[in-house]
């Protein structure tokens, strides 16, 4: 009679640890190079926003941030919805093998974007004058427009396929091509041109050249990937499939609704106040942008698999991983939000004095950000099940409330309004969406290993309030931030290990190591050679 030791497991369960571990070792994996990637580029962005914010100064800023309200508002049509579709379709026909579909998918709506970008890149310059004179007291900005069409043809192109890429499930080719090769040379570029006096103009003619560029990479890249019967083939081109057209419309009120959520503070304090105030509260916001960092890294390879496990029905896979990613997301956020709230003066400062009364901006926006990251891929998994009525919803009622919340905030409390209106709308929008997540779903990314968290947590808050009140007469309080947020990492890091890891948590940590030993060994081997 066998013991309950030698009692074997379930076919079933076996098969489900076994994807467990291939899905959660992907997603890892690739989420580690893109983390690795975006902390290369907001290292090298921040040093580069410095450059920029002292060489070209708050006003030059501010009408940039203007500017690409305006390319975000056009950017919110010129999309269509495809570059999200692109996710959730591109992996749907490769792995079911609809050549014809993808190969329709892939030059329908590359056409589609080429033609609405290029309308609208038009009623930009025709409408443009108007706005930048009548409606931002920022005559200037009409110099700038044909750059920033530009950049929103490119940027629309460069979304696309960059997410085309992503439905392929090759996230670390477009982070190389994107963070090590596009960011690095946008900067190189504008370093130059500025130098040879062009300022504000160089910037923009740096960002366009960067782009045409990464664009021609990435189709390169998708090139290789894409099957032969998908880029040729002697029958007619399909039309683009109804479903993708429905998904796509959704995804496109959802952008509508994002640009409210997004550019709706710097547009009313354009209307409120002036362009040295926006650049101002855009340098703010550029900062708190950095700590969701690692919410967007597992965003970018989590969402078609989400797709791929709920059309499966594989609820329990879909809801280990939810609980694990997020645990992990929230734990490696929480060092980076409380070196900014801590040192967020000083963090500021940098930029010149003009900035540092941004200060609140960003400890309020870091805060609004760190309960974005506690919830996880709360939008992701709306969208990706087919829920997104339920997302439209809740981002209705939040872009509404942004919109009324920066009108009464900002002509009251200006920039420190606006701050405010945005990080209780983000709250709010995170915390209804795990609401729904859990009432479409029955998801929830909580359980008991959440309580290892508290010890790291409280060892890095007491860590970074040390080394703040300990240093605080030293004048480089820069590179205090710089130790503090190093420090922090590797006392989250080092309490974690020491504690009694799950089995789920294990394979993160595996696969996390796994890629900087890798990284390490070809560094040695270059080394070396």
């Amino acid at each position: 009679m066998a013991t309950l030791n030698t009692i074997p497991r379930p076919q079933s369960e076996i098969l489900q640890a076994q994807e467990f571990r291939q899905h959660m070792g992907r997603i890892s994996r690739q989420s580690t190079v893109f983390f690795a990637g975006t902390m290369f580029t907001a290292a090298a962005a921040y040093i580069f926003k410095v450059y920029l914010a002292r060489v070209l100064g708050a006003e030059a800023l501010g009408i940039y941030a203007l500017g690409m309200t305006m390319v975000g508002f056009c950017g919110v049509f010129n999309g269509l919805g495809l570059p999200q579709s692109a996710v959730r379709f591109v992996s749907l026909y490769s792995a079911t093998g609809q050549m014809d579909r993808l190969r329709a998918f892939l030059w329908r709506g590359a056409g589609m974007l080429l033609f609405s970008n290029l309308l609208l890149g038009a009623v930009m310059l025709l409408a443009g004058q108007w706005v930048a004179v009548s409606f931002y007291h920022t005559p200037l900005l009409s110099q700038y427009l044909y750059f920033f069409a530009s950049i929103m043809l490119l940027g629309a192109l460069t979304t696309f396929f960059g997410q085309v890429l992503a439905g392929y499930k090759d996230v670390t080719r477009r982070t190389v091509i994107t963070n090590f090769i596009g960011s690095p040379l946008m900067m190189v570029l504008t370093v130059v041109l500025v130098m040879l006096g062009e300022g504000l103009r160089g910037y923009v003619v740096a960002q366009i050249v960067s782009a045409l560029v990464v664009l021609v990479l990435l189709i390169a890249v998708i090139r290789k990937l894409t099957p032969a019967a998908a880029r040729f083939s002697n029958t007619s081109l399909l039309g683009i499939d109804g479903e993708v057209l429905s998904f796509s419309a959704a995804v496109f009120g959802i952008g509508i609704l994002e640009f409210l959520l997004t550019q709706s503070d710097k547009v009313l304090i354009g209307i409120y106040l002036n362009a040295r105030q926006v650049g101002i509260y855009a340098v703010a916001a550029a900062l708190v942008g950095f700590v969701p960092v690692a919410l967007q890294s597992v965003n970018q390879i989590f969402s078609p698999t989400i797709a791929d496990l709920y059309g499966r029905g594989e609820r329990e896979l879909l809801s280990r991983l939810f609980q694990t990613l997020t645990k992990w997301i929230l734990g490696l956020t929480f060092p980076l939000a409380t070196v900014m709230v801590v040192f967020a003066r000083p963090l500021m400062r940098i930029f010149g004095q003009d900035f540092e009364a941004g200060w609140p901006i960003l400890v309020i926006g870091a805060l609004g950000q760190l309960v974005n990251c506690g919830v996880g891929s709360v939008g992701y998994l709306l969208l990706m099940s087919g829920n997104q009525r339920r997302l439209i919803k809740v981002q209705v009622c939040m872009a509404a409330m942004m919109v009324l919340l920066n009108m009464a905030l900002v002509p009251i409390a200006g920039t420190i309004g606006a701050a405010v209106a945005a990080a209780f709308v983000n709250i709010g929008t995170n915390v209804w969406n795990l609401r729904e997540v859990r009432a479409s779903l029955g998801l929830s990314p909580y359980n008991r290993s959440y309580f290892q968290l508290l010890p790291a947590f409280l060892a890095v808050l007491i860590v970074t309030l040390a080394l703040k009140m300990g240093f605080a007469g030293m004048r480089l309080q820069w590179a205090v931030a710089l130790v503090a947020s190093v420090l922090a990492y590797l006392v989250f890091l080092g309490i974690m290990l020491s504690c009694r890891l799950t089995a789920d948590d294990d394979l993160i940590v595996k696969a996390i190591w796994s890629k900087i030993a890798a990284a390490f060994k070809r560094q040695k081997t270059v080394v070396l050679a």
